[in-house]
């Protein structure tokens, strides 16, 4: 799994093509629950609209987690799946996109649509602040109680944190840090304990 960038904050956006209005929401989420949560949202919001719209990517848009579109009435092919596909040219992944349309009219066709559909989020992907998601390990590791305030500064140094930690007759300290980082940090922290570091699990990636 590979790093990959996301929405820093929610984008809206208004295109007007023909008469008809089309509102662009762009929302960061994380999971499929979460996305059809805000879809229902906007969906409540905009009763009134003629189509409401939608695609979204959950994980890396090169190697999605899922990914799912809608043309909610739109001719097959000429809404969700063009914005679906803005998304992963874009490289937004954790995203949600939902495109609200008011009828003006002035008929479309399917390629005015495609073009209309695509473009609306396109422009929205054009205003938004990107993040940068970097794929985490999780791993428990085992070390001496001396080793303990030395592992906790490596830690730091490579940008992980603590997620729990057990006094035994050793102490077992369970980590997230960034994947690029576990096989230096490891290395490293094998040199600080001559080889006497435990993994007690095996590291996922998250």
């Amino acid at each position: 799994m590979t790093t990959y960038t996301t929405l820093a904050a929610p984008v809206e956006h208004r295109l007007t093509e023909k008469n008809s209005d089309f509102l662009t929401f762009l929302q960061p989420v994380t999971d499929r629950e979460i996305a059809l949560q805000w879809l229902q949202h906007y969906r409540e919001r905009y009763k009134d609209a003629n189509h409401v719209c939608w695609a979204y990517i959950i994980g890396n848009t090169r190697q999605p987690l899922t990914q799912a579109f809608s043309d909610d009435g739109e001719p097959s092919g000429t809404a969700g799946k063009p914005m679906l596909h803005v998304l992963t040219e874009r490289e937004l992944g954790n995203t949600l996109a939902v495109v609200v349309r008011y009828f003006g009219g002035v008929k479309l066709g399917a390629g005015g649509l495609v073009r209309a559909y695509s473009a609306a989020v396109s422009q929205a992907a054009n205003l938004a602040e990107l993040t940068t998601v970097s794929p985490q390990s999780e791993l428990t590791v085992r070390v001496s109680f001396a080793a303990e305030a030395r592992l906790r500064q490596m830690l730091q140094q490579y940008g992980g944190e603590v997620l729990a930690i057990r006094y035994q007759q050793q102490v077992e300290i369970s980590i997230r840090l960034p994947e690029q980082a576990e096989d230096e940090f490891m290395q490293q922290l094998n040199n600080l304990t001559a080889g006497q570091a435990q993994i007690i699990t095996p590291s996922c990636s998250k």
